[in-house]
């Protein structure tokens, strides 16, 4: 099973990945997680970014989750292909070729949870703090999911103190895991 977070960067997206991580390992599953491959970027970033070094955030990103579930029952990603191609698509536009691309990878994920923007993001020397960018990357996430029509669990009525075990409960009643651990 895939469970990835999605959503823009700095709304809580690594804390819930190592929150549902840890309350999966103590029910005794096997887990890996895929951990947000664009800090390794050799690449700028952000605002900054290029279509080469989103081409290499995406294929690392995929990279990663294929070494994680070759070895583990469970997947936990801190992002998906979806929210990679949004910040491709703001700084380099619609390519159609990555876009098929992201959308058949979409099909391997077993569950997908919407993390909302809710406040404004905290200085990390990583993330672009700009709230306007913030936004512009959740709106282009929301726009995608919808387009691509893939269900997904989402966080945005809950206050944020129940995320950690919506996301839990949304993962422990997913037939993908049943299946599984039968």
């Amino acid at each position: 099973m895939k469970i990835a977070f999605v959503g823009s960067h700095g709304v809580g997206k690594t804390t819930l990945c190592f929150d549902l991580a840890a309350q999966l390992k103590r029910r005794g599953i096997n887990v890996d997680m895929v951990k947000e491959v664009a800090r390794a970027s050799p690449l700028p970033v952000n605002r900054k970014t290029s279509r080469e070094a989103q081409l290499w955030i995406l294929t690392t990103q995929v990279a990663e989750e294929i070494r994680a579930a070759s070895h583990s029952d469970v997947v936990v990603c801190d992002r998906a292909a979806l929210d990679n191609y949004a910040y491709f698509f703001l700084a380099c536009g619609r390519d159609l070729a990555v876009e098929k691309f992201v959308l058949m990878w979409m099909k391997t994920y077993d569950l997908l949870i919407r993390v909302p923007v809710l406040a404004e993001i905290q200085e990390d020397g990583f993330r672009d703090t700009d709230t306007v960018f913030v936004r512009e990357v959740d709106r282009r996430v929301s726009a995608l999911l919808a387009a691509s029509g893939t269900a997904y669990l989402d966080l945005e009525a809950l206050p944020r103190g129940e995320w950690p075990e919506a996301a839990l409960k949304g993962v422990l009643e997913h037939p993908g895991l049943r299946q599984r651990r039968l």
